[in-house]
């Protein structure tokens, strides 16, 4: 990974890693900040899903830290920029399972020693009873300067904290993306307000610089770069306007978006801001060198530098997985357990090329608890299999990633048309030939399944690729944006009327205007979203699943067949070449 060194502000960065005074009154204060973000679980080196060895993990980035402590001592400041709660079955485990017992999580920050912590979206979607659990229970400062109660104004957590490191003031400012009400049930985060970041960061920076005058200002902030949900009222990635608009910012450390940042960005002032983003799953950490020279009291000079490394490869930390090796084993014990058994195989990527077993069998389940008309869904997983044989509690989690709960709505037939005509505008091109691609995928993509610039992936996330079941409809990749979805007829023959109003079943994700399909697309105005909830269930999706299968015992996953690419002869020749472009199949 290369350094990036801020233009005219660094001048000869001291190798030493002590602090150092002369004579003359002048002092180097050396510090060293990592920050992990987007951590979704993975916390040992073994993946419970698919039952093999993981990369990364804080299990190794804690050989790196250590590492670095034995250099740093206490002028090392380790971060984490939330979304830990949720992703692996050991946070399923710990949130819902044994709720009793402390919370994993919370138990490998303290022995990992953070020294701060923000609240990520995915953590908010565990629900009070865990999240708070999970505050209390974490011992070091647990920030969100724009997550505020409802009833006072005042932060929900910590807005910032303070370090005293060597005479040297550190002060930590977290926020969180305020996006998390087109995501998230209220009831999840009732009691809350998520305020818009540019004006939360403008009146904590200005009482910061006021009331604790640091020498050093970080940002901690769980929200990509830029982009994502924008509305009149907030952004969803602002880190880099943040960084831009409001002044005082040494460095920013940021995530959210699980991508990989490494950028300087000049604020107002014609100050140069590094803002850094480790990406997600302990694969990578931010790390920050900053050298701080004083002269008496006075702060002279700051040299910073920054760079995303890689901690895939570290020794793991023997010491820490011999810690938790109860906690692992209870895990292990929980996701070996068979539920059924599969006739036959089923495969994520499938879903992407027609009606397959994978998403169907979903479908199925989801208008069967609901007795919905008309169900939606996508693959939350972009390549995941599940083998013919016993189906265990750990297959669930490649079949259902997500903590979502099953949601009814009441849709007319002309909005059902048009939240499916987004999601396949999202999915796949227009072809003006036989030759173009079918799918919107370029080289280098997020959705790449081997993540090297050469290979090809979605253009956009897949888990806003909405199929129907229910009814019987053709996509005509020949037509424009908004004119390729063609329905013809309920699955059960019955006429499909655009006037009508129908039930239909789909996650709470997308239901609470995830991905922007009910909103955007179909044009149901967001505020009108719970008003047309017509049945909620009472646990997550995964749960009904698992209780279908223990039902059913054997299972035969079969596609439904209600829907195609049209016109053929140019989609299918088209469909496998893009099928192996993407996944070399």
């Amino acid at each position: 990974m290369r350094t990036i060194i801020v233009a005219g502000v660094a001048m000869m960065c001291m190798a030493s890693m002590t602090t150092m005074a002369n004579p003359s009154g002048k002092k180097t204060v050396n510090l060293r900040i990592i920050e992990t973000s987007d951590v979704h679980g993975h916390f040992f080196p073994y993946d419970f899903i698919e039952r093999k060895p993981l990369k990364g993990t804080l299990a190794r980035v804690n050989t790196y830290v250590e590492r670095l402590r034995k250099e740093y001592g206490s002028r090392l400041l380790l971060i984490d920029n939330g979304d830990i709660l949720q992703g692996q079955p050991t946070c399923y485990y710990t949130n819902y399972v044994m709720p009793e017992a402390p919370n994993v999580a919370a138990e490998l920050v303290n022995y990992m020693g953070y020294d701060a912590e923000t609240v990520g979206n995915h953590d908010i979607e565990t629900g009070h009873d865990v999240y708070d659990k999970w505050i209390r229970e974490v011992r070091c400062p647990m920030l969100g300067a724009n997550i505020v109660r409802r009833d006072t104004g005042e932060p929900y957590v910590r807005p910032y904290s303070v370090h005293e490191v060597d005479g040297a003031k550190i002060v930590i400012l977290g926020m969180i993306t305020p996006a998390i009400p087109f995501w998230l049930n209220e009831s999840l985060w009732s009691g809350l307000e998520f305020q818009e970041m540019v004006a939360c960061a403008k009146k904590w920076v200005s009482i910061i610089r006021e009331k604790e005058k640091p020498d050093l200002l970080l940002g901690l902030f769980h929200s990509g770069k830029s982009g994502g949900i924008t509305t009149d009222e907030y952004q969803e990635n602002a880190t880099e306007r943040v960084a831009r608009l409001v002044p005082g910012f040494d460095i920013i450390f940021f995530g959210h978006d699980h991508t990989q940042h490494e950028d300087w960005v000049c604020n107002e002032e014609g100050n140069q801001v590094l803002c850094l983003d480790p990406s997600c799953f302990a694969q990578m950490v931010a790390d920050a060198s900053v050298e701080l020279t004083f002269e008496g009291d006075r702060l002279v000079r700051k040299d910073i530098k920054g760079q995303i490394r890689s901690v895939a490869n570290e020794a793991v930390d023997e010491q820490l997985v011999s810690h938790f090796q109860p906690a692992i084993d209870s895990v292990k014990h929980y996701v070996d357990r068979q539920i059924g058994y599969f006739d036959v195989p089923i495969e994520a990527r499938d879903c992407f090329f027609g009606s397959a077993p994978f998403t169907d069998f979903i479908h199925d389940i989801q208008l069967r608890i609901t007795g919905a008309d008309i169900s939606f869904n996508a693959p939350l997983i972009y390549d995941a299999r599940i083998d013919e044989g016993p189906v265990t509690v750990a297959d669930l989690f490649k079949l259902y990633r997500y903590e979502n709960m099953i949601y009814t709505l009441e849709m007319t037939g002309e909005e059902i048309r048009r939240h499916l005509e987004m999601s396949y505008d999202l999915w796949v091109n227009t072809m003006t030939s036989p030759d173009d691609h079918i799918m919107r995928i370029e080289k280098g993509a997020f959705g790449s399944h081997i993540t090297q610039s050469e290979s090809y992936g979605f253009v956009n996330m897949t888990f806003n690729f909405d199929s129907a079941a229910g009814i019987d409809y053709e996509v005509d990749v020949t037509k424009p944006d908004g004119e390729k979805v063609r329905i013809l007829r309920m699955s059960d023959g019955t006429p499909f009327d655009e006037k009508k109003t129908y039930r239909v079943a789909m996650n709470s994700y997308r239901g609470n205007g995830g991905g922007e399909l009910l909103t955007k697309g179909a044009g149901i105005p967001r505020d009108e979203l719970s008003r047309r909830i017509v049945f909620q269930s009472e646990r997550d999706q995964r749960h009904y699943i698992m209780l279908e299968i223990e039902k059913m015992g054997h299972v035969m996953p079969k596609a439904n067949n209600n829907w195609r690419f049209v016109p053929s002869e140019w989609t299918e020749p088209a469909l496998k070449r893009d099928r192996k472009l993407i996944f070399n199949d």
